[in-house]
């Protein structure tokens, strides 16, 4: 059950970001970016994927209960009494809409209909939030800033994605990157002030560090270190790509799209971990429920004194040199035509080698 969470979690952020990233791009006149063919099942699967693929963990707190209750009185009680299994019931009706107003329209034909799309998806972008662990902490605090957080993934992840995979061709590439830059910025500050603030409802302040001894704090550490590489690809895939077509109109960018869009499904894989894992609220007694995490016990044993110093010593430098002469050979890669996969390897052994620096700190 827990690789399936994980996978429907990953998919669930997918869903929603091949969603809204299709209603922006067709909304966006043809002039400044490249031509689509976005087949309309995929858009019909990423609905039915929101509604299916946001019903796995009310999924889990049914199968949890139905020994007790009986599948009779768990499934109405759940869907009707539990805030989770409510949500999900708008979450389900509102994605029925959204499929049935799919099936008839072409988005290319008018942007009006891309618009209304879109704002059916911000809907169900904020149920989701209204369903999610920060707003189970501090309602409307916790749902704004999950929805604000994942509007904002969503909609970088959703139109790089969509653009690298369903573009006919490169033309307007260039036209596309001088609006598309810039909203690709403004989306990751967003994401990265409101991660911190969901941070804060899962970590008390100054207990980042502390909450490595746990699994949730391993998971949160590596998906932190994987964003290193993903700025990578996506400053190769803006200024650099920009400049190589000023030197080479031929020039194909769409591989190196596809490239970081993989990149970030793998970051969705490790979002999706960390929603398995329990928040540690409170780390001492986090670790007397739920022990410390095995990752961390294989560097460091059972036993480990609060609160955690950080010293570098030479091997953890050494760690560190080679994580960023990792990051330098993406960028060899690129201007090399080095194959995609040297790339993607490069970048994942970033993420091992600043992690191992991290851990031989401790």
């Amino acid at each position: 059950m827990v690789v399936i969470s994980i996978l429907s979690e990953a998919l669930l952020y997918l869903s929603f970001s091949l969603l809204l990233g299709s209603f922006i791009l067709y909304l966006v006149p043809k002039k400044v970016r490249p031509d689509l063919k976005i087949p309309k099942p995929i858009l019909l699967t990423a609905t039915l994927g929101v509604a299916f693929l946001s019903f796995v963990p009310v999924l889990k707190i049914i199968l949890y209960l139905y020994k007790d209750l009986g599948w009779g009185s768990t499934i109405p009680s759940v869907l009707f009494q539990f805030e989770v299994g409510k949500s999900w019931v708008r979450i389900g009706i509102v994605s029925v809409l959204l499929f049935i107003y799919l099936i008839p329209v072409k988005l290319d034909r008018k942007p009006i209909f891309a618009l209304q799309g879109l704002l059916i998806t911000m809907i169900l972008i904020g149920l989701t939030g209204w369903a999610s662990h920060a707003s189970s902490l501090s309602k409307w605090e916790g749902s704004l800033t999950h929805s604000t957080h994942l509007l904002a993934v969503c909609t970088w992840v959703g139109i790089l994605a969509v653009v690298s995979w369903f573009a006919k061709n490169s033309t307007n590439w260039e036209k596309f990157l001088k609006w598309f830059t810039p909203l690709a910025i403004i989306c990751f500050v967003i994401v990265a002030f409101t991660g911190f603030h969901l941070m804060s409802f899962m970590i008390r302040e100054g207990d980042y560090v502390n909450s490595w001894s746990l699994s949730f704090g391993q998971t949160l550490l590596i998906k932190h270190l994987a964003i290193v590489p993903l700025l990578v690809f996506a400053f190769i895939n803006s200024i650099l790509t920009r400049n190589r077509f000023k030197k080479d109109p031929g020039f194909n960018p769409l591989p190196w799209a596809r490239l970081e869009s993989v990149f970030i499904l793998l970051i969705f894989a490790i979002t999706g971990t960390l929603g398995q894992q329990a928040p540690p609220h409170n780390i001492e007694t986090t670790i007397k429920e739920e022990g410390i995490s095995p990752l961390f016990q294989y560097f460091h044993g059972g036993e480990m004194d609060f609160p955690i110093q950080l010293t570098p010593s030479l091997p953890s430098y050494a760690l560190f040199f080679c994580a960023i002469i990792c990051l330098l050979f993406i960028f060899f890669s690129y201007i090399k035509k080095a194959p995609k996969f040297l790339a993607f390897t490069m970048g994942i052994l970033s993420i091992i080698a600043s992690y191992l620096a991290l851990m031989s700190s401790i």
